[in-house]
C-alpha cells in the first residue's frame, strides 16, 4: 500500500460543503471508482481518509488535499461533483505536518475602502476568536498590522498570509462586518496555496 495524496479545487458551490460532507462524498467517488483503497480495521471499517487544513464554510480553494492509501491511482474526475476539481493523484512528497502557512486571496466591494484606510490606521483590533479551550481575545493588528489592497471594478482584492490552523481571514472579515457593516455575502475568500515552514509550496 502506499499513501497518494489527491490535490483538489473546492470552488463555486462546493464552497459550502462541510468537512464531514466532503469526506461522505469521497468515500462515495472511492467506492464508485473502484480504486483498491485500504479501510480501516474493526467492527465498523470505513476507507482511510485524511484531508489537510480543512476550510471554514463558505471558503473557496485551488490548493486542497487529501490522503488515501492504495495499490493503485486513477483519475476521480468523472464522479466528483460540480465545483471540485481534480488537479492531481500521486504519491505524497511532504507529510501534512509540515504544512505551516497559507496564502489567501480575499475580495470585499469597493465600497469597503474606507473600512480597510480605518482598519489600516487603528492601533488595535480586538476579536474574539473560538479555540478548543472556550474564547480569547486576540489583537487582529498583530497578525495582519496591514492591508494593502487593489481596486478591480467594483471589487477590492488584497492577498494574506496567515499560520495553518491557527488564524483564518474570516477573522478580519468578521471585524470588518461587525465595526463597518460590511455585507458578508459580498465577501470571499480564495485559498490560493499551502506553504511548508521553509517556504516551499506543499505537495
Amino acid at each position: 500500500m502506499i499513501t497518494v495524496r489527491i490535490r483538489f479545487e473546492k470552488t463555486g458551490e462546493a464552497a459550502y460543503i462541510s468537512l464531514l460532507d466532503l469526506q461522505r462524498v469521497f468515500h462515495r467517488i472511492l467506492k464508485r471508482s473502484g480504486l483498491p483503497v485500504y479501510y480501516t480495521q474493526g467492527f465498523n471499517p470505513h476507507i482511510y481518509l485524511s484531508f489537510a487544513c480543512p476550510l471554514s464554510l463558505g471558503q473557496e480553494s485551488l490548493c486542497e488535499c487529501c490522503e488515501v492509501k492504495t495499490e493503485a491511482e486513477d483519475v476521480l474526475q468523472p464522479y466528483m461533483p460540480r465545483g471540485i476539481k481534480v488537479l492531481s493523484a500521486q504519491q505524497a512528497q511532504n507529510k501534512v505536518a509540515e504544512i505551516d502557512h497559507a496564502s489567501y486571496l480575499v475580495t470585499l466591494p469597493a465600497s469597503a475602502a474606507a473600512a480597510l484606510d480605518a482598519y489600516n490606521a487603528a492601533e488595535n483590533a480586538m476579536v474574539v476568536k473560538k479555540t478548543k479551550r472556550g474564547q480569547k481575545e486576540l489583537d487582529l493588528k498583530t497578525i495582519i498590522p496591514h492591508v494593502e489592497y487593489e481596486q478591480a471594478g467594483e471589487q477590492l482584492q488584497f492577498n494574506l498570509v496567515l499560520p495553518c490552523g491557527s488564524y483564518n481571514p474570516a477573522l478580519l472579515l468578521g471585524y470588518l462586518q461587525q465595526q463597518y457593516n460590511i455585507p458578508p455575502w459580498l465577501c470571499s475568500v480564495l485559498r490560493t496555496k499551502l506553504y511548508t515552514k521553509n517556504n516551499e509550496e506543499f505537495c
